[in-house]
This record gives structure tokens, sequence and C-alpha cells, in this order.
């Protein structure tokens, strides 16, 4: 379908002010190339839903950072609302510091790029990407704007992708987590998988 966004594709460059050590900056996607990023879009600062999630990637980005991965935090917020935002303390529904930039999709052109606008609501969907050194997408879900993402499944997911693409004659089951068992993609070496569960 044209202009529908799929594993497997380049993902959008963009260049876009954001939100980091209480400065203004400005992000591009390709300046992170040979890394791992993983995007996430939220719908609004000052919301409900939304801090507990930035708040989540900025406590675990260690584990992110440990595996060589940069995370960006995007909404249709300017970057003035994201300074501000950072500026609340947390226990009055701001975000505090961040370990990752905030970046301002103001214009509503990198939402439009992920198709993940959502139109009616002018504000994005809860979708996420991540992308891989090459800048290739290899994973992409989308939230409805109720509920949030868990953490623990998106590092599980990235960590999964880094062990494909180092180990490419494998693949990883349902679940899997590092230091599990993997399989050969193969009808008879399957077999060793499947025997041993």
């Amino acid at each position: 379908m044209e202009g529908c966004l799929r594993v497997g594709q380049p993902a959008p460059d963009f260049s876009a002010t954001a939100v980091f050590d209480q400065e203004f900056k400005t992000i591009k996607l390709s300046d992170y190339r040979g890394q791992y990023v993983v995007i996430f879009f939220y719908p609004l600062d000052f919301t409900f839903v939304c801090p507990t999630e930035i708040t989540a990637f900025s406590d675990r980005f260690s584990e992110f950072k440990e595996v060589g991965t940069q995370v960006l935090g995007i909404s249709v917020d300017s970057e003035f609302s994201h300074l501000a935002w950072i500026q609340t303390d947390r226990k009055s529904g701001g975000v505090g510091d961040l370990n990752y930039p905030l970046v301002s999709d103001i214009k509503k052109e990198i939402s439009t790029a992920y198709n993940v606008l959502d139109p009616d609501a002018g504000v994005a969907l809860r979708g996420l990407f991540i992308i891989d050194k090459d800048g290739i997408i290899q994973h992409s879900t989308i939230n409805n704007l109720s509920f949030g993402r868990n953490v623990d499944e998106v590092l599980r997911t990235l960590k999964a992708i880094q062990y494909v693409q180092a180990h490419p004659d494998e693949v990883c089951p349902q679940g899997w987590q590092p230091g599990d068992k993997t399989m050969v993609p193969d009808p008879v070496k399957s077999k060793v998988y499947f025997s041993a569960v």
C-alpha cells in the first residue's frame, strides 16, 4: 500500500528541534547511523499515560545504552512545552530531567512520515519503531491513546533483533531472552530445538 511504512524499509530521516539537558538542540535521525534507535511517539505533554512511559524509558536508559541504542521521544508539542514539562517535577505531573531527547514535531511532519498521526485528534498515536544500525525499521507497534507500552518488552525485542542480526543462521522463538535457546530455520535442524522444549 502506497505511503504505508513497513518493517524492512528505511526509516524516514528527519531533522527537528529537541530538548536535552534543558537545552534546545537540532536532532537528525541520520546522526545516529551506526547505532540502534528506538523512536517512540506519544500524544501530548502534560497528560496522564505519557509521563509513565517517558520516565520509564529514562529510568531504564542505561540498559539501552549498554546495547548501543539511542532512545528518542517525539510528540506534536513545541520544544517550549517539552522544556516546561522537563522542568516540572514528577510529583507534580512533570517528567523531570530525562536521559534522552524529547523531539518536537510541531508541524506533524515526522508523525505523518511514520504513519502514526491521528488526523481527527491532531496528535500521534503511541507508535514505537526499532531501527537498526543501517537505518532500517526492524520492528513497529502502534497503540491507541488509552494504554502505555512496556519497556521490558521493547528491550527484549531489541535484543532479539540484535541477536538475529549477529547470528543470521538462527531465529528466536516467542518470548526469547538473551541466553535462551534459539533455533535454525530448517525443517530438519529446527527439530533440535523442538525436541528439547
